[in-house]
């Protein structure tokens, strides 16, 4: 059983991370504070933690130091009421597991826990540079931390209205599953190097995959492939290949971005979004 502990949380969000069946049988515990998280950690130790949800990512970072000192291997879960494109970023060079914004959402944060518990030790994103209006990282091929990175970089910009950016993220999100499974085979020594930049008019994402590239006009696994009629011609190809269900990413990206740019061998990938 693992140890949970959430310090000074919402009650609400309290009773439904302890009612959530993806973390049946762990301990959610509480801590009044800062002071008495650090106290429960050095004693008795715990396998995550996520942060009080009023105070901010500045506040919560000098903690993490503080709880590194006394267990190293502790996964921490940042709340907080707002954030900032400097604030993510510090979150990601201080390699937080997660970051979350009010309003919370109590299943992807349970989900972001119970992620937490079964993940491997080793640190999966690397930042290479960062601004607050360009941020480049190396992300291992592991589905873990494509869905970390995914939260990261919704987090990054909160600034940008919920329909540009959630749909930008949907289309992210399948174009980076493809290019860990495709270029790199779901190895997590392979690394998809990922920009994430911000204009004056629009959102623009780079993904670069490990891989040799393909030839788009020849990905019968894939949706886009699939001859008119026939809307799941590629299932049987993928089942053949021992590939997992899917193959639509590359179709529903498409369809909600403004633009997608592909490099001659496709492993190179441009996902532009316009903002109003």
């Amino acid at each position: 059983m693992a140890r949970i502990l959430m310090v000074a949380p919402e009650d609400v969000l309290l009773r439904a991370l302890r009612a959530s069946p993806l973390l049946e049988g762990h301990s959610v515990e509480t801590a009044t504070g800062s002071f008495d998280a650090l106290r429960r950690v050095s004693r008795h130790g715990c396998d995550v933690l996520l942060s009080a949800p009023t105070t901010s990512l500045e506040e919560d970072l000098a903690l993490l130091e503080l709880l590194r000192s006394a267990r190293p291997g502790i996964r921490v879960l940042l709340l907080a009421p707002r954030t900032t494109p400097e604030e993510v970023i510090a979150a990601l060079r201080s390699r937080v597991f997660a970051v979350f914004s009010a309003p919370f959402e109590a299943p992807a944060i349970a989900d972001m826990v119970a992620r937490a518990l079964s993940g491997e030790a080793r640190e999966g994103i690397e930042v290479v540079s960062a601004r607050p209006d360009w941020i480049t990282l190396r992300v291992n091929c592991r589905l873990l931390d494509a869905e970390r990175l995914v939260n990261f970089l919704t987090e990054l910009r909160s600034d940008v209205p919920d329909e540009p950016r959630d749909q930008l993220m949907l289309a992210f999100r399948e174009v980076l599953l493809n290019a860990m499974e495709h270029g790199g085979g779901f190895d997590p020594q392979q690394v998809v190097e990922v920009s994430a930049v911000r204009t004056r008019r629009s959102l623009v994402f780079y993904v670069r995959d490990p891989g040799a590239g393909f030839d788009l006009e020849d990905v019968p696994h894939a949706a886009v492939s699939n001859p008119p009629g026939d809307p799941l011609g590629h299932a049987s190809v993928r089942a053949a290949a021992g590939l997992r269900p899917g193959g639509f990413g590359l179709l529903l990206a498409r369809q909600v971005v403004d633009e997608m740019i592909h490099s001659e061998r496709a492993n190179e990938v441009l996902l532009i979004k316009h903002l109003s």
